[in-house]
C-alpha cells in the first residue's frame, strides 16, 4: 500500500507526554505517514521537543500558531495541511498500538467503509490501568453519536480522498463529535474495530469523564451546532449523561 496517512496531533504545554506519542506513531507497522503537529502557542519546551524530533524524521510536520486558540482552531489548521488519503488524529499524550494505522486500513477496504474507529485502553497519567478497556460498538450511527459519542479522536481514521475534507466547529469542547457527525450525515455508519488499538491516557481532572462539568457544553452542542430542537436536545442529552456514567462507573483494581 502506498497511501499517504495524514496524522493530526495539536500539541499545548505537552513536553511530558509527546515523546512517547511521537514514537508510538514511529513504530507503526504502515510507515507511509505524514505527522502534522500544531503547536497552540506552548510555554514550556514543547516546541523545542519537537523540533528536534523533526529534524530526525521528515515525515514529521510542525507548525506553531501564535497564540493559543484552542483545539479546534489547532486541529483545523492541521486538517488544512494534510495532504494524505486518510486523515487520523491522536492527541498529545495518547498512544498507538504498533497496528493501528495497518488495522485501520484493512478494515476500510475490508468492509468498504470509509470511516472507522478502533476500542482503545484507558490508562492513568503514569500508563497503569484505570478503568476497563472501552470496547466500541460495531457501527454507530449519526443519531447513536448524539446519544453517546463512542468515537475517540485518538482513534477515528477516515478516508478523506472518498469523503473529502471536513473540519471541525471552532468550539471549546465537543469540536471531535461535531466532525463526526458531519460525515455521519452522509454515510450510513461508521465501523468499530472491537480489537484495542490504543491508550487513552487519562489525566487528572480530566473534563471528558466529568460529566456534570460538561452539561452546558453538550447542551449548547446540541441546540447550536446542530440545531436540534429543545425536545430533541432534551431526550439526547439525557442518553448521552446516563451513557457517559456508565462509560467511567467501574474502575480497575
Amino acid at each position: 500500500m502506498n497511501e499517504l496517512v495524514s496524522i493530526i496531533t495539536p500539541t499545548y504545554n505537552s513536553a511530558k507526554f509527546i515523546e512517547a506519542t511521537i514514537q508510538s506513531i514511529k513504530k507503526q507497522t504502515y510507515s507511509h505517514w505524514e505527522l502534522i503537529l500544531i503547536d497552540d502557542g506552548s510555554a514550556d519546551n514543547t516546541i523545542e521537543l519537537i523540533k528536534k524530533i523533526a529534524k530526525e524524521d521528515t515525515r514529521i510536520i510542525y507548525q506553531q500558531l501564535k497564540q493559543n486558540s484552542g483545539p479546534a482552531i489547532a486541529r483545523n489548521t492541521g486538517i488544512k495541511r494534510a495532504k494524505g488519503d486518510y486523515l487520523t488524529f491522536i492527541d498529545a499524550d495518547d498512544i498507538w498500538f504498533p497496528e493501528f494505522i495497518e488495522t485501520s486500513i484493512n478494515t476500510i477496504k475490508t468492509h468498504n467503509c470509509p470511516f472507522v474507529f478502533a476500542s482503545y485502553k484507558r490508562l492513568d497519567e503514569d500508563l497503569q490501568p484505570l478503568y476497563p478497556d472501552f470496547i466500541v460498538p460495531q457501527k454507530v450511527t449519526y443519531t447513536d453519536i448524539l446519544k453517546s459519542n463512542s468515537i475517540s479522536c485518538l482513534t477515528a481514521f477516515i478516508h478523506i480522498k472518498k469523503l473529502g475534507k471536513k473540519y471541525m466547529p471552532e468550539i471549546r469542547k465537543r469540536q471531535d463529535m461535531g466532525l463526526w457527525l458531519k460525515y455521519l450525515k452522509e454515510i450510513k455508519f461508521a465501523y468499530g474495530i472491537q480489537k484495542p488499538l490504543a491508550i487513552y491516557r487519562i489525566r487528572k481532572n480530566s473534563l471528558s469523564r466529568n460529566k456534570w462539568a460538561l452539561l452546558k457544553y453538550q447542551w449548547d452542542f446540541y441546540r447550536k451546532v446542530e440545531k436540534l430542537t429543545f425536545i430533541q436536545s432534551l431526550y439526547y442529552m439525557v442518553n448521552w449523561f446516563y451513557r457517559g456514567l456508565k462509560k467511567y462507573n467501574k474502575r480497575n483494581t
